[in-house]
């Protein structure tokens, strides 16, 4: 006794799928209250850089996408990621999501140097600008 044909199976399954798969982009991410922000670079894995000071990733540390879904740290050597990120009591890195520009956004604190300011090198200028600034000169 066949209650559900193959093709109608079938298609249930792909709507489940595109309904699950649309449902997961919309889910804000919970980060925890003692989560910390900064920018992460694997520098060999397990040490890392973080913001200006080089640690270690902890054993059995996670590392997630901005889709939730775990990353090797192999594959994200000297790439400089905007992270939030937990330490254990060693002082080693726990756990780590890689953010989204909207999760960027949002303020947290962070153990690194804030500055407010920037180097010349740092600030993009049209021109336009350099132009004027010349004949000023």
């Amino acid at each position: 006794m066949n209650r559900c044909p193959p093709l109608a199976a079938a298609a249930l399954a792909l709507g489940l799928l595109v309904a699950s798969g649309a449902h997961a982009q919309s889910v804000q991410r919970p980060f925890p209250k003692d989560a910390l922000r900064g920018t992460l670079t694997v520098v060999q894995p397990p040490y890392v850089q973080m913001d200006d000071r080089t640690t270690r990733l902890a054993p059995g540390a996670r590392i997630r996408g901005t889709d939730n879904n775990l990353l090797r740290p192999a594959a994200l050597v000297k790439q400089e990621l905007t992270v939030n990120y937990t330490m254990d009591r060693k002082g080693q890195v726990q756990e780590v999501w890689v953010l989204t520009e909207q999760e960027a956004q949002e303020k947290r604190a962070t153990l690194g140097v804030e500055r407010n300011y920037r180097f010349e090198s740092q600030q993009s200028q049209s021109p336009s600008v350099l132009g004027t600034a010349d004949a000023i000169r």
